[in-house]
């Protein structure tokens, strides 16, 4: 009996360790897997950069001229502030509806999870989250992964190490200018300027509640769509607050009363032109693509936004007009529907682009490269938006001839071109563009009139591979052809770089580089990157300022004095540009301060009027922008930097007029730079030198003679031997 009660006894124990055994070892299943889950998870955890979470794409800042904000762009639309500058009530409000216990908790609010899990169970649905501001910033700062049990395990372990990483402070501020608030605003800061047009530090309480009342469902609660529904999340956020104490029924009470206005007060700006099209071309060539898309960059540009606004208006007025013209056989504006594709890659409307350039710096004051960026992008002031330029080369070629010695005053002959008479150029025989021919004229009149046969006879005492050189120097293009028809324009380029060419007249010479980016800073508000300023000296400066006079007078008696018609009375100069068959009109001028181009044509040549020059075209445009801008750069006249100097000169062979000269009637009286002054008298009329000839001779020991090749034109011109 006692073996067989011991055996029971035995069996009694076994059946109690088995009992037990199998729990402990369940338990100790349990613990081991839930090591080896928080094992797993706490190792992919330390897989992330914590680098990432702090950061945030926000859109670039765009300054004006004048320091002042112009636009922003690329990232996103964030503007990120400290935490010190945003107001106490947001954090508060923040804090009461996203996690009352972030101060007290290491990442993972274990009594929130508990919390939610019974009101949940109770409630029979998965309503209420329980995630707190830590788990939130690590699933909005790196990629974990999809809606699932493994995310939340993988997002609580990342909250874990963000709160060893980060001060509380620091998560705060991170999670606070990160968190999207609907409309396309991230962080509080571009939430409250979009929604309330004040700055973070300014909410008020109805304000910070609103704001953080949005945050779980910030695009079906926007005030701009829904303002009930924002007010009744701003309402939940108040009554939380208020039970926790963080403000008074009273004040609960009267934030409730505020309104919620459906309109913002003031919108970012967000510019979408031209203009901007050629900042993003510049950061493009000046940033890497990571620094750009990161953001939070602070460009500070040339750009004048009256000026550009006046530029941008002028040109749709001009444009309209020649619209309405009788002659006008073309598509209009106003007819034009975007196809459903797409925007058109050419617009089949007139179009046109002005540019607007400092003398002094380079700096673009303004860059219109279309009527509408909206319905075109392509950007017709600059490159590879090329189109021949025409007359409004002629400038430089006349240039290169007074830096070899040709005089203003010299004879020219505006006959027609005889074949063989061009070296080069075969039969080739260009006439003027009003099919009239004259005799022999001042070579002044050649420029001041834009006659062709004329300017080709400049060209050839300037040189075909001088004149080349100069457009490459100019920056014209990167091939130049290299025949005579580059004389009358018979290239192309585009309108910012031929704007540009032309600061080197009121420059004594000197071609300014233009650009459009003054400076780039960093999110800390470092410089990294500066202007260089660049000045290239491409003209001879006498021989620019010689050509400069005559410039001024293409807008008093030549191809654009309809200036003044205009209203236009400003010390200027520029030159009017028409190419073949009227395809494209333009007109380049400057006044002291600003160098201003316009062009006009349609995007696949073709005719534009009957008779359509760059004078009554694109002078109009000019003249507007002109006129506006001198309130902002006045135009002072156009000083010469060096010393002029009187001399009386013959006309046939430049140089000192002779009594001979006086004879024949070839002699003139010119003021001239002392350097282009000639040394030696007329050989053509003979004579006695003139007085002031001889005194002329004595003191200009210095300046250039005339090249033999000069004489022998005007030999070969007039029939000399």
């Amino acid at each position: 009996m006692k073996l067989f009660a011991r055996a029971r006894s035995g069996k009694k124990r076994g059946s109690k360790l088995f009992r037990y055994g199998w729990k402990i070892t369940l338990v100790g299943l349990v613990a081991g897997g839930g090591l080896a889950i928080f094992v797993f998870y706490g190792v992919w955890a330390q897989t992330f950069d914590m680098k990432k979470v702090g950061e945030m794409p926000e859109r670039n800042t765009v300054f004006d001229v004048d320091g002042k904000i112009y636009s922003r762009l690329a990232g996103s639309n964030r503007l990120k502030v400290s935490l010190d500058e945003i107001s106490p009530l947001f954090v508060d409000a923040l804090l009461a509806r996203e996690d009352t216990r972030f101060f007290q908790h290491g990442g993972i609010d274990w009594r929130g999870i508990l919390r939610a899990l019974v009101r949940d169970v109770m409630s029979g649905s998965a309503k209420e989250g329980a995630s707190s501001i830590t788990q939130q910033l690590a699933r909005n700062s790196l990629p974990l992964g999809g809606r699932n049990i493994s995310r939340k395990i993988l997002e609580a372990m990342v909250a874990v190490r963000i709160e060893h990483e980060f001060t509380k402070q620091q998560i705060l501020e991170l999670y606070i200018n990160r968190i999207y608030f609907g409309s396309g605003c991230y962080g509080v800061e571009t939430a409250s300027q979009a929604y309330f047009g004040k700055n973070a530090s300014k909410l008020n309480l109805s304000e910070a509640a609103l704001l953080s009342g949005l945050i779980r469902s910030p695009n079906r609660f926007s005030p701009l769509r829904n303002p009930e529904g924002a007010a009744a999340q701003r309402d939940a956020v108040l009554d939380r607050m208020r039970d926790l104490k963080k403000i008074s029924s009273a004040q609960a009470a009267e934030a409730k009363l505020t309104k919620v206005n459906a309109h913002p007060k003031r919108l970012l700006q967000i510019q979408e032109n031209y203009a901007m099209d050629a900042v993003q071309r510049d950061l493009n060539n000046l940033l890497t693509q990571d620094q750009i898309d990161n953001g939070g960059l602070y460009i500070y540009t040339t750009l004048d936004p009256t000026v550009q606004s006046v530029a941008q208006q002028a040109l749709e007025t001009q444009l309209t007009k020649i619209e309405t013209q009788s002659n006008f056989r073309h598509p209009l504006k106003k007819n034009y529907q975007t196809p459903e594709s797409g925007e058109d890659s050419a617009m089949p409307y007139l179009e046109g682009a002005v540019v607007a350039i400092d003398n002094a710096s380079g700096g673009i004051r303004a860059l219109v490269g279309g009527r509408d960026y909206s319905q075109s992008k392509f950007n017709r002031a600059m490159t590879p938006a090329n189109r021949q330029v025409g007359s409004a080369f002629k400038p430089f070629v006349y240039a290169v001839a007074f830096s070899h010695g040709l005089l203003p005053g010299a004879a020219i002959s505006d006959g027609p071109i005889q074949p063989g008479e061009i070296e080069g150029a075969g039969n080739w025989s260009p006439g003027n563009s009003d099919g009239t021919f004259g005799g022999i004229q001042p070579c002044s009149y050649g420029l001041i009139n834009s006659r062709n046969t004329m300017s080709v006879r400049v060209g050839q005492i300037a040189g075909l591979d001088a004149v080349q050189k100069i457009a490459t120097t100019l920056n014209l293009g990167n091939t130049i052809p290299s025949g005579p028809a580059i004389y009358i324009g018979s290239f192309e380029t585009n309108l910012r770089d031929l704007t540009a060419a032309y600061t080197a007249f009121p420059n004594a010479g000197v071609r300014k580089q233009s650009y459009i980016v003054e400076r780039i800073d960093d999110q800390e508000h470092n410089p990294i990157y500066r202007s260089a300023h660049i000045s290239i000296p491409a003209l001879d400066p006498s021989a620019a300022w010689m050509t400069s006079q005559l410039m001024e007078e293409v807008l008093t008696r030549g191809t654009a004095a309809s200036a003044r018609s205009l209203g236009f009375k400003l010390p200027a100069a520029g030159k009017t540009g028409t190419t073949n068959d009227y395809k494209d009109a333009w007109f380049v001028g400057y006044t002291s301060t600003l160098t201003c181009g316009v062009w006009v044509g349609f995007d696949q040549p073709v005719t534009i009027v009957s008779r359509g020059y760059g004078a009554a075209l694109a002078l109009p445009v000019w003249t507007q922008v002109m006129n506006k801008a001198a309130q902002r750069y006045p135009a002072q006249d156009l000083q010469p930097t060096m010393p002029i100097q009187h001399a009386t000169v013959c006309s046939l062979s430049n140089h000192l007029a002779t009594t001979g000269c006086q004879a024949a009637e070839t002699a003139y009286d010119i003021d001239l730079p002392a350097d282009k002054v000639p040394t030696v008298a007329c050989e053509v009329h003979g004579g006695d030198q003139m007085q002031f000839a001889q005194k002329a001779e004595d003191l200009g020991q210095k300046a250039a003679t005339i090249p033999n090749k000069l004489f022998q034109s005007f030999r070969k011109f007039f029939g000399g031997k």
